[in-house]
């Protein structure tokens, strides 16, 4: 898969699927290096959130659970709205929306690593909220989730797509510097760090933090309903939560776009080989950083 390289705003002919755009890869035809481009001077409010997550990461997940906090309506389900008009992705120029126009508090949802957002977030304005989820069972995730979605390229050969990973060639780029550049720069934004596996864990608490973090104020039986319709069961049922509307994008006889949500089904892919490759390099590429993954939840703590 040969991926080009585009620049700032002049971009060459892209691959069929995904885009480089400075050291960050894109879906071909969702966005343009153009409008990246005017994302450095998007203006930022300071009651706007934005969920920050590399691809697999619970991104779906979280984003229902920030549409239930927020939105009264959700919850009790006198508002049918998608989760992608409660929550868009900022990098993915919605033609039916201006953001500008968007009643505060905003909520927004990207991909994208820390030094390609607007410049104002570095400024500490707005809140980001950053999950991150162990990268094995991320890779096992985007690789069935390659072949539902029309976007991406299906990889048949797991063990081909587990070097493509590891090379930083996916959407997004690598899970490494995604992971190092958030975590190195979190004292330029005012962040709040999850982890997916705390959330599977204890989804009240998580929750609650959350509410915590962004000011946000619920009654007991009001965080108690969220936590409820958050679950993952709960979600996947929900036309409006699991992007069911996206059959333009998703091919749902291949597979289901929210399929597991489990903690360690990398188990039921990986080799035992395969696996100790996986060590080798995420022992060398993250042994600086203090950051602890879980990789089964069955695992001594």
């Amino acid at each position: 898969m040969e991926l080009q390289q585009t620049g700032g705003s002049q971009a060459m002919q892209p691959d069929k699927y995904l885009f480089k755009y400075k050291g960050c890869y894109f879906t071909v035809g969702n966005t343009t290096p153009e409008y990246l481009d005017l994302l450095q001077n998007f203006e930022i409010r300071d009651d706007d959130v934005f969920l920050i997550t590399y691809p697999k990461s619970g991104t779906i997940w979280t984003q229902n659970i920030l549409s239930l906090i927020y939105h009264e309506g959700h919850r009790n389900g006198t508002e049918k709205i998608d989760l992608l008009d409660r929550v868009p992705w900022l990098e993915y120029k919605m033609e039916h929306m201006d953001y500008n126009r968007r009643p505060s508090p905003r909520l927004f949802s990207t991909h994208m690593p820390y030094y390609l957002l607007p410049r104002e977030l570095r400024n500490r304005r707005g809140k980001v909220i950053y999950v991150a989820r162990n990268p094995k069972d991320i890779l096992v995730s985007y690789y069935h989730f390659s072949k539902v979605s029309m976007s991406l390229e299906d990889e048949h050969d797991f063990g081909k797509l587990l070097e493509i990973f590891l090379a930083g060639k996916v959407l997004s780029g690598s899970w490494f510097d995604h992971v190092e550049g958030w975590y190195t720069h979190r004292d330029d934004f005012n962040i709040l760090f999850l982890m997916f596996e705390d959330m599977k864990r204890d989804l009240r608490s998580s929750v609650v933090k959350i509410c915590n973090f962004i000011g946000k104020r619920l009654t007991e039986e009001e965080i108690d309903d969220v936590v409820e319709k958050a679950t993952f069961n709960k979600m996947k049922s929900d036309p409006r939560a699991n992007y069911e509307f996206l059959k333009d994008h998703l091919d749902f006889s291949k597979g289901h776009f929210l399929r597991k949500g489990t903690v360690g089904d990398w188990k039921n892919t990986m080799t035992v080989a395969q696996s100790e490759r996986f060590d080798s390099v995420f022992k060398e590429k993250m042994e600086k950083l203090p950051l602890k993954f879980c990789w089964d939840l069955n695992e001594k703590q």
